[in-house]
């Protein structure tokens, strides 16, 4: 991609850190894994198979084994714009013996066509985007009616810790609360109820790592959220 394309994709990129570490045994078990049961078990009529699957942000590629064995795809794509990750998850998909097609490009400008994917699955991207109203305004114009949104992101109270500030980049202006990521999404047009929604509160997103819990103090009921899950459908008629 050339220069002048890239200086207009307006995404922060990762630390040499957080690179390394979406690529751990650490991020795939405790945190995609688990965002992936918990949005799961939230889809409404859940379906035996979803014919197309988008992830957007797939860096690594390790998310397309569980979703090819969760929901029985015919066509999975992976869209990313660090062409890095691209080439490691190409490798990661020829591991797992995965047909996938991959595309270099911004959240908020798929190359794809109207209702083409039946299932759009994005998880801790969504916070490293700049333009946000324009990528969520894509996620719909490329889900077909009744299409669902798997979102897993991580809130601004875990962003502006002091641990991810330290460890991670990402644009500190444009994060949101857990209620102002749903109204956002409910905003677009897409539909969803309690039911769909959880807020996690994993060890690892507390400021304590969970020693709290694990000294044997209850986890406190009243909290700003770290985390939001939400499962969302775009109306069957638009």
């Amino acid at each position: 991609m050339g220069n002048s394309v890239a200086s207009a994709i307006s995404f922060v990129p990762e630390t040499r850190f957080g690179f390394w570490f979406l690529g751990t045994e650490i991020w795939v078990q405790y945190v995609l894994t688990v965002a992936l049961d918990d949005l799961e078990r939230l889809i409404p009529d859940r379906q035996v198979t979803y014919a197309s699957i988008l992830d957007v942000g797939c860096g690594r590629g390790n998310s397309f084994r569980l979703l090819h064995d969760k929901f029985l795809p015919q066509r999975l794509i992976g869209v990313d714009i660090d062409e890095r990750s691209l080439r490691l998850a190409r490798s990661q998909v020829a591991r797992d013996h995965l047909l996938v097609e991959f595309l270099q490009s911004d959240g908020a400008a798929l190359e794809l066509p109207d209702g083409s994917v039946s299932m759009l699955f994005c998880h801790q991207t969504f916070h490293h985007l700049v333009r946000q109203q324009e990528a969520l305004s894509e996620f719909y114009r490329v889900l077909q009616p009744g299409g669902l949104l798997l979102f897993a992101e991580s809130t601004r109270a875990y962003i502006y810790s002091w641990m991810i500030r330290l460890l991670f980049r990402h644009p500190m202006e444009v994060q949101r609360s857990a209620e102002e990521y749903l109204a956002m999404i409910r905003n677009q047009g897409f539909e969803f109820g309690s039911e769909n929604v959880s807020f996690p509160y994993l060890w690892w997103s507390r400021p304590d790592i969970g020693m709290a819990e694990w000294l044997g103090f209850p986890v406190p009921q009243k909290r700003e959220e770290t985390l939001v899950n939400v499962v969302a459908r775009k109306p069957l008629s638009t």
